[in-house]
């Protein structure tokens, strides 16, 4: 059985605010991803909204991931 390897850090900036507390992040000039908030960031009630620029762990298939930070 494979080892399943951390998940890489990437910088991106939130478009838009989707329900259900989803977002989706611009990561580069062609990538957008659906990401939702871990949480460490909803216990601690951090807010995010259009235009932050966030650190996203990013799943191996490059279509979802977790915000971990807000800048």
């Amino acid at each position: 059985m494979p080892d399943k390897q951390k998940p890489k850090p990437v910088e991106g900036i939130v478009v838009e605010a989707l329900p259900s507390a989803n977002f989706k992040v611009k990561i580069s000039d062609t990538e957008e991803i659906l990401a939702y908030p871990s949480g460490k960031m909803r216990m601690y009630f951090i807010k995010v909204l259009p235009g932050d620029r966030v650190l996203v762990e990013v799943s191996d298939d490059r279509k979802r991931g977790r915000i971990t930070r807000r800048f």
